[in-house]
């Protein structure tokens, strides 16, 4: 089986979605999928990497072709436009992930001229939080003028989560949905002794973890006054802040950070990465993530897989199953409501422990990558075995 994934960015500034491809591709080539990523050479705003374009290399094991962006909006790549339609032919299916970009929109073209079966992830952009910010106007044109049509027509509709189904359910495009959620690689041993080494204000401190990309989505205001409200019960405690965003909005969170008097109960630890990360990960007495919205939440997925109690916005599409496990609480996104989470959490060492083997059995359960990629090319055989209808969840596949 040969399968093409096609996404706007593979940058990790794009933070979880680059992520997830990158994860999906290990997880189908061993399962014997044939597996080739198109994207564009974005690297964050008016960025672009420095890889070649449209020609095949290798990264990482896997084959990669990317095309020049040549405008910001829509990542719009005419390039990729041409390459696509003549070359999906060449595939037996086509993976398209995300909406309202100029890839999503010629490769479901190209797949449809020459008959080749697509699925479309839609990465969130179907999430009220997402239809409702940055040009709602454009996008609700857009969904009209050619999401519906790409939706409508692809073989199968990937959701991550149920959540992400649910709201996308409401805009009522008829569409044949199937959740799989995301799948994460188990990181490797680690404790906080490079955390701390690379950041010394952390020495002698416990440490609450944020790790996701700096955006307003992520609510990274609303935790830092929730952290204000609490901060003085625990002395010892600091927030380590690990993420980018735009640096104009970065320091903004800086100068809130001021404001609230939490200056050196906060550190800034940019984009980390390997070692570093896992470092952070184990090195945490509970991870932090209080979006508005997520259609997944990985970082939240890793940080159960790393065993820890986890707080996390309503809005984050795996808080009802963390829940449910008992490995951590859901909070709405006001400030007062992050404290309280927060505090409920740390208040008892044995509750934490408790929850952190729930967290680990979870993510184990439900967000492996092995399970993923099972699940994935059983969702693809079917397709191109025409079963129909496709079932609505296939989480339980591998199990």
């Amino acid at each position: 089986m040969k399968v093409l994934h096609v996404i706007p960015s593979l940058s990790m500034s794009q933070g979880g979605p680059s992520k997830a491809v990158r994860v999906m591709e290990l997880a189908l080539r061993a399962s014997g999928v044939t597996v080739h990523i198109a994207s564009t050479d974005d690297d964050g705003p008016a960025l672009r990497n420095k890889q070649p374009c449209s020609v095949f290399f290798e990264l990482e094991g896997g084959q990669r072709i990317q095309f020049r962006k040549l405008f910001e909006f829509y990542k719009i790549a005419p390039s990729f436009g041409w390459w696509v339609a003549r070359n999906a032919r060449e595939y037996d299916l086509i993976h398209i992930h995300a909406l309202f970009s100029f890839t999503s929109i010629a490769a479901a073209w190209a797949a449809r001229w020459h008959g080749v079966p697509y699925v479309v992830r839609p990465l969130g952009t179907l999430n009220r939080y997402s239809v409702a910010s940055r040009r709602p106007w454009l996008k609700r044109l857009s969904l009209v003028m050619f999401e519906r049509r790409v939706l409508r027509h692809a073989a199968a509709v990937h959701f991550t989560s149920q959540a992400e189904l649910d709201e996308a359910a409401t805009l009522g495009c008829p569409m044949k949905s199937v959740v799989i959620p995301l799948g994460i690689e188990a990181g490797t041993p680690s404790d906080g002794t490079l955390l701390r080494e690379r950041f010394p204000a952390l020495k002698g401190a416990r440490c609450l973890l944020y790790l996701s990309r700096l955006d307003p989505k992520k609510n990274v205001e609303g935790l830092l006054r929730a952290f204000s409200q609490c901060a003085g019960n625990w002395p010892d405690v600091k927030l380590v802040v690990a993420g980018d965003g735009a640096p104009r909005y970065v320091a903004g969170l800086k100068v809130l950070t001021d404001e609230l008097n939490l200056a050196d109960r906060v550190v800034w630890a940019g984009h980390i990465d390997g070692d570093l990360k896992a470092s952070a990960l184990a090195g945490a007495e509970l991870f932090v993530l209080p979006s508005f919205s997520e259609n997944f939440g990985i970082a939240a997925a890793e940080a159960l897989m790393a065993g820890l109690p986890c707080v996390l916005g309503q809005g984050v599409a795996i808080a009802h199953d963390v829940v449910n496990a008992g490995a951590g609480v859901a909070v709405t996104p006001d400030p007062a409501s992050i404290a309280a989470g927060l505090m409920q959490v740390m208040a008892d060492g044995q509750v934490r422990a408790a929850m952190s083997k729930r967290a680990v059995a979870l993510a184990n359960d439900e967000y492996s990558a092995q399970a993923m990629g099972k699940n994935l090319v059983a969702l693809y055989k079917g397709i191109l075995g025409g079963l129909q209808p496709l079932p609505s969840r296939m989480a339980g596949i591998s199990k």
